[in-house]
């Protein structure tokens, strides 16, 4: 098969080779799934490169993680009927040596799921990474029908399914975006107002749109929001972060103490199996009933790996895909 690996890390136009490997055979328990297309996260470049100092897993890494594909063959214990069968591909290069950047990768047969006919591929190759971690940051802490959510960074990856996984969930959505330029962008049949925070009156418009308070928020980046947080959420209220930009994050503890706020870190790889199963099924129900949407970033040919990681480390709009259909 072709496929794309590295066995230093380092720069992507340093590290990543394509080339020839050995077809990969599935053991029992295992589906293997003919890759269409590959999804690119930042947590894949970021374990190429060796952020925070985390080493070399294995010797050699296939990377990334999510995938749209075709299951071609079983292992003992897995149904023929699998065979044939549309899937989205999660966790793949999740404590495992082989992702998706390649022609076939071998996963358990449950982080294989399957997928509704009518489900395009760009979707079902982003529902891994964002779409479980959107969807753990949602829920995590119960059902969100009739409450407030707030969404930062309502069109990132994980941010934009957060929004529309809390709608679907029956929640009102607030969403926040970096600069006044992008709120254009937002989908107000998903997001019932949105601010930017590179305007001082935020706070003020996000709790005239929650007069009672926020009752989950969202957070991309606890260290840069952590006084609007304050500001805008309710007695009670959830701050579910799954990124920061300072290592060493301040909160203000006394104003989040009096308010009995809950501060829920969430780091995706680790999240509980049951969790990433809900998740899974959870995904795929509304993908299937049209209430998930996926901005494309870029595509590339696997020959153009290392462009498209760095394309994903300067901040991409959009997903970024790696196409080997």
């Amino acid at each position: 098969m072709f496929a794309s690996w590295y066995d230093r890390q380092g720069a992507a136009g340093d590290v990543l080779r394509v080339g020839e490997l050995p077809d990969p055979e599935p053991g029992p328990g295992e589906v293997r799934v003919a890759v269409r297309l590959s999804g690119v996260s930042p947590g894949d470049t970021k374990k190429r490169r060796g952020w925070l100092g985390s080493g070399m897993p294995f010797p050699r890494v296939i990377p990334h993680s999510d995938a749209a594909g075709v299951v071609d063959a079983v292992g003992e214990g897995v149904g023929r009927d699998r065979v044939g069968q549309r899937v989205w591909v999660y966790n793949a290069q999740s404590y495992r040596p082989s992702g998706t950047a390649a022609q076939y990768t071998v996963v358990p047969q449950h982080l294989a799921v399957p997928l509704p006919d009518h489900v395009g591929d760009e979707l079902a190759a982003s529902l891994g990474i964002p779409g479980i971690t959107a969807h753990r940051t949602v829920f995590a802490d119960g059902p969100v029908d009739g409450r407030i959510v707030l969404v930062h960074g309502v069109l990132g990856g994980v941010g934009s399914f957060a929004a529309q996984l809390a709608r679907w969930g029956g929640a009102t959505v607030l969403g926040t975006v970096t600069k006044a330029r992008d709120l254009e962008l937002v989908d107000p049949s998903v997001v019932s107002h949105a601010v930017a925070l590179d305007d001082p009156g935020a706070p003020r418009q996000l709790r005239a749109a929650a007069p009672g308070g926020v009752h989950r928020i969202i957070e991309v980046s606890l260290s840069d929001n952590a006084d609007l947080d304050v500001a805008v959420i309710a007695d009670d209220g959830v701050i579910a972060a799954y990124g920061t930009r300072a290592d060493r994050t301040e909160l203000p503890f006394w104003p989040l103490l009096f308010a009995n706020v809950t501060v829920r870190l969430f780091g995706s790889d680790d999240f509980p199996a049951a969790a990433k199963r809900a998740a899974a099924r959870d995904l795929t129900a509304a993908a299937a009933v049209g209430a998930l949407s996926v901005r494309v970033g870029a595509r590339f040919g696997l020959a153009e790996i290392a462009a498209a990681h760095d394309r994903v480390d300067a901040g991409a709009g959009g997903r970024v895909f790696v196409s080997l259909g």
